[in-house]
């Protein structure tokens, strides 16, 4: 049996509580490269369950504008994989516990190198990576460099996604699925409840893996609503157009706590 890590072992604490995750996003480099780690912390403070750090990318396709603008606004911070790498470093410091993915896109890791990629998530603390644009046919090397480290390759499913395609891509995930509630980009339209509730259903078939459901959460009432039906809730264009609104880290630090506290509750409740 596979050794659990972090991410394992978060979801299985959960359970057994009888809560749900709350996984939250932000842009590394957003605000500042010096700011993130302290907005890391934050999030924790809060009540973040697992931490997705985004890898600033000057493309980044499945975004809506508030979060290709955080990108946008890292770039030019300065940010990279080899710093988002040093800032999960940096984090390690003080949080052995908190499970951290890096969500980004294949392009820097492929730049890198998949393997110097794998080492470095390694020896940084990161515990899964989230390529958005890996084809699931074109994952098998960095999926097997991921898992001999012990480390979890998180795969998106959509609500377009065939069956065919379910089947498959379960088969390669680790660690949680991450469910697109909506057609189109982060931070886009409405929640379909009844839509989210019968492609969970559906997708429960072929994985015991967490399923947690990300795009459309904005408060804590939308988390409540989606994880009645999966293990938990992803956040993310709220959070990073809070970073973008405060006027510096005291005020950052202060917005995403009352975001993140709001939801904890909300799912706690």
């Amino acid at each position: 049996m596979t050794e659990q890590n972090r991410i394992d072992r978060r979801f299985a604490r959960l359970r057994g509580e009888g809560r749900k995750a709350l996984v939250t996003y932000i842009v590394a480099g957003d605000g500042g490269l010096d700011n993130t780690v302290p907005l890391m912390h934050q999030l924790v403070a809060n009540g973040a369950d697992i931490i997705e750090l985004g890898v600033p990318f000057s493309d980044p396709m499945a975004e809506g504008p508030v979060i290709q603008k955080g990108h946008e606004r890292a770039l030019a911070n300065g940010a990279s994989l080899r710093k988002c790498l040093a800032l999960v470093k940096e984090f390690r410091q003080v949080d052995a516990e908190t499970p951290v993915i890096l969500m980004g896109y294949a392009n820097p890791i492929q730049r890198m190198g998949e393997r110097e990629f794998a080492d470095a998530a390694l020896e940084a603390g990161v515990d899964g990576a989230l390529t958005v644009d890996l084809p699931a046919e074109e994952s098998g090397p960095l999926n097997k460099l991921l898992a001999d480290r012990n480390l979890r390759n998180i795969f998106l499913l959509t609500p377009t996604t065939t069956e065919e395609r379910i089947r498959e891509i379960t088969g390669l995930a680790s660690g949680f699925v991450y469910y697109v509630s909506l057609k189109g980009v982060t931070g886009a339209g409405h929640l379909d409840l009844d839509s989210v509730r019968d492609n969970l259903e559906h997708i429960r078939r072929f994985t015991d893996l967490p399923l947690c459901v990300g795009f459309g959460i904005k408060d804590g009432s939308s988390a409540r609503s989606v994880s009645a039906h999966g293990d938990g809730a992803v956040v993310g264009s709220v959070l990073v157009s809070a970073v973008d609104e405060a006027a510096d880290l005291v005020a950052a630090k202060a917005r995403l706590g009352e975001i993140v506290s709001e939801m904890r509750q909300a799912l706690d409740r």
